[in-house]
């Protein structure tokens, strides 16, 4: 969906639905997109920068839901069941 049209704009017939701001602000997310590093999210061009080796700090924190999928899946494949290719699904009870 265009930028213009999600913040409200309505397109009238006959006008274009993406604008060339529209196209602009696509192309520079998709640039955010392509130097963001899968894990972490931060960007490749500097966090994989030697200058940087010592610049970011972590802290571990769980995400109780995805600690359930790991038991089952851990669960599963313990009881002889095969892993590999199998999507867990994690919902949170009612």
């Amino acid at each position: 969906m265009p930028r213009s049209v999600f913040l409200g704009r309505a397109v009238a017939p006959g006008e274009p639905l993406w604008l060339d701001e529209d196209r602009a602000w696509a192309l520079a997310l998709a640039q955010v997109e392509r130097d963001s590093c899968p894990d972490c999210g931060q960007p490749w061009s500097e966090a994989s920068s030697q200058e940087h080796e010592f610049s970011y700090e972590a802290e571990l924190i769980r995400c109780h839901a995805c600690s359930a999928g790991a038991k089952a899946l851990h669960a599963y494949q313990e009881s002889g069941g095969e892993g590999r290719g199998l999507h867990v699904s994690v919902v949170k009870r009612g």
